[in-house]
């Protein structure tokens, strides 16, 4: 077996890589960017990293895929008052619908087969 050359092996460090706004139906979501290597993915989709700045909130939506994530750090409250924490794996099944919010900022890796539906 041949050893990966450059063009074959990405890799960034989710602490100081180059994160891009994040944007829903084209609008850019405020205090919320993104760190994706698969650019052939539509960006939020896939797998990524995902963060929030303090007091973001993100627009309601629904997953027609289901979502998994993974907190990094930080904190994250759903709308129904449910908070993760660092530590927490999460499954979000096909057809959910909600928001989130932060109070102190969160990273957290995620993967989503598609993008989220808006309300």
């Amino acid at each position: 077996m041949q050893p990966l050359d450059d063009t074959e092996r990405l890799v960034v460090n989710h602490k100081d890589g180059r994160y891009e706004p994040f944007a829903l139906d084209g609008k850019e979501e405020a205090g919320q960017t993104v760190l994706q290597l698969d650019d052939a993915m539509p960006l939020g989709t896939g797998f990524h990293i995902y963060r929030m700045a303090p007091g973001a909130v993100t627009t309601a939506h629904e997953h027609p895929t289901g979502e998994h994530f993974y907190v990094i750090d930080g904190d994250l409250q759903d709308h129904d008052g449910y908070e993760y924490k660092a530590g927490d794996l999460v499954y979000l099944k096909p057809g959910s619908v909600h928001n989130s919010t932060t109070r102190e900022g969160c990273t957290l890796v995620v993967f989503l087969e598609a993008a989220e539906d808006t309300l």
